[in-house]
């Protein structure tokens, strides 16, 4: 079987020690640091239904020598990410035909 296209997967653990899966949608490279668009893995049928299609970005960050996510605390570069990480989303995805 070839997983040429699978999806990249990663789980994190929360402030609960809760695990949470997300499919890694994409990864940039801004103003020298590095950040990971996230979308949560979904089990239940109807939560995959009525699913808003909210995506998370976390930013690497290195503590005790090991990388780590962090959530991204500054509202004005959450929104710049946003916006790069959408523009990317719109170019990948584009079903036009120019």
């Amino acid at each position: 079987m070839n997983d040429e296209f699978a999806a990249d997967l990663i789980v994190l653990l929360d402030d609960d020690g809760e695990e949470h899966s997300f499919e890694i949608l994409d990864t940039i490279e801004h103003n020298d640091k590095t950040y990971y668009a996230l979308y949560p893995l979904i089990d239940d049928p109807q939560a995959k239904v009525d699913d808003d299609g909210e995506y998370y970005i976390f930013e690497v960050v290195e503590e005790d020598g090991e990388e780590q996510l962090a959530e991204v605390d500054d509202d004005q570069l959450l929104d710049e990410l946003d916006e790069i990480f959408t523009e990317r989303f719109e170019s990948l995805y584009d079903d036009s035909d120019e």
